[in-house]
């Protein structure tokens, strides 16, 4: 199933905003793990040592009150050595209700220790109380000996506190390097994938458009032929079927519109040419004498008869061109004689233009496959032009020469020149640029399309430069 533009664009948006809400959950789950460590270090490690401390500061203060009490037999040191008694109780327990399984093993190992040192001195104190003598070295060294092992015990409690807060800040480290590298890998992988994200939207959106932009520029130049082809989006699906079916239709209404003056330009032929005939009979006098004034008009008549045929002419030839009707009879040709041959058919009109006519063709053209027919028909078109739009005591030159393997044929006039924004349009049918402040001159406005068919039909190509006030060149090109 493929997706429509609007499904396309949710899409996108939705990937974007699942990648931010994945860089966000991985920022949240960071920092969460950053106040766990932070909170267990504060909370438990800081708070294992404090306890510690205070247990050696209370143990040490109870040494010290056993101690005089052993001596002086002073009830209030006992008293005193009672309530450090206590204090210790409720640390150890305070301390092992926080600490960890190898605090708590550490710790467990102090109580054990401790509750030796006060069974030991339960025991001492049973003889003093009584009065009795009692072997005093041998409980004093007990006595050290659990003293010394809660205060080894302690020492390590103190030493893994230290390890363990070092450990857990190493690894808050560690993981802060990891986090910002991950992070940047995470925006940079984001910032490319939302990136490609965008780029393959707008480009599913802009292709269609500017393959449709291109289909719509070949139409305007009479191209017809319904070759789109677009399968997504549907929309843009829709709219290439539509346009194909567009270009059926004036694919076939072009035909009609051939056929048409196909066939009235065949249908309007045979008359016309009677009519010029009968007109030239009487402008001879074979049907008797004439008045000055009806050979004036039968002069009128011819003329008008004569560009009715050559109009008639171009009409079918274009229309047998645009249907791909046109026969070619391709031959090694010297396009030198066929220069020649133009321009002297041409002469007259160039006298009576009263405009010069010059040549330039390279002596050592190479032959080139061509139907002679059909370019000695383009280049009366192109020759018949310049003449017809340069001035009284204008210059026409054509120019033929031999550049990169091609034949390039030029001609060149000092006329009004072509507006900039018909050059474009000047190969198209029924176009003409008249410069402004010209006079229009007389013509079917199908020379140029003819010879661009031609040309193109040969295999070459043509084209038209021009300034306003200096002149045009119109040049094609063919392979040799």
């Amino acid at each position: 199933m493929r997706l429509t533009l609007f499904s396309r664009l949710i899409a996108g948006h939705l990937a974007l905003c699942l990648l931010v809400l994945a860089a966000s959950a991985y920022a949240y789950i960071q920092l969460r793990r950053f106040n766990d460590v932070t909170r267990s270090v504060l909370e438990v490690d800081n708070l294992i040592l404090d306890y510690e401390q205070k247990l050696s500061d209370i143990l040490l203060s109870q040494i010290r009150y056993e101690k005089k009490f052993v001596i002086t037999k002073d009830n209030s040191l006992y008293e005193q050595f009672l309530l450090f008694k206590s204090d210790f109780d409720q640390y150890l327990d305070q301390a092992l209700r926080v600490a960890d399984s190898r605090s708590k093993e550490l710790l467990s190992s102090v109580r054990g220790h401790y509750q030796t040192y006060q069974e030991t001195f339960g025991s001492e104190m049973k003889y003093l109380a009584a009065g009795q003598s009692y072997p005093q070295s041998r409980y004093t060294k007990e006595k050290e000996v659990a003293v010394n092992a809660i205060f080894r015990e302690l020492e390590r409690l103190r030493t893994y506190g230290h390890m363990n807060t070092y450990s857990k800040i190493k690894g808050l480290s560690e993981a802060a390097t990891d986090a910002g590298q991950v992070a940047l890998i995470i925006t940079v992988g984001s910032l490319i994938l939302g990136l490609a994200i965008s780029f393959v939207i707008t480009r599913t959106m802009t292709r269609p458009v500017s393959l449709l932009k291109s289909k719509t520029r070949e139409i305007a130049r009479g191209d017809f032929t319904d070759d789109l082809k677009l399968s997504s989006p549907p929309e843009m699906a829709e709219l290439a079927s539509a346009f194909n079916f567009m270009c059926g239709k004036l694919k076939e209404l072009d035909r009609m519109k051939s056929e048409f003056f196909s066939t009235m330009s065949h249908d309007l032929r045979t008359p016309l040419t009677s009519i010029k005939e009968g007109t030239g009979l009487l402008l001879d006098g074979n049907a008797g004498p004439t008045t000055e004034k009806q050979r004036k008009v039968l002069a009128i008549l011819a003329e008008e008869s004569g560009r009715l045929i050559h109009l008639v002419n171009s009409l079918l030839d274009l229309s047998k061109m645009e249907a791909g009707m046109m026969v070619y009879r391709f031959e090694p040709t010297n396009l030198t004689p066929l220069i020649q041959r133009v321009m002297t058919e041409i002469m007259p009109l160039v006298e009576a233009q009263r405009v010069s006519l010059e040549a330039k063709i390279h002596p050592n053209l190479p032959l080139i496959k061509a139907d002679s027919e059909r370019l000695l028909q383009a280049l009366r078109n192109l020759l018949g032009n310049a003449v017809k739009f340069t001035p009284p005591g204008g210059q026409v030159t054509i120019s033929a020469d031999q550049r990169d393997g091609k034949v390039e044929v030029s001609v060149l006039d000092t006329g009004p020149g072509i507006p900039p924004e018909h050059l474009s349009s000047i190969f198209e049918k029924y176009h003409q640029a008249s410069p402004r402040g010209l006079q229009a001159i007389k013509g079917t406005g199908l020379g140029l399309a003819i010879v661009k068919h031609i040309i193109t039909s040969h295999g070459g190509k043509v084209w038209a430069e021009s300034q306003p006030s200096k002149g045009s060149t119109f040049t094609f090109v063919l392979p040799s």
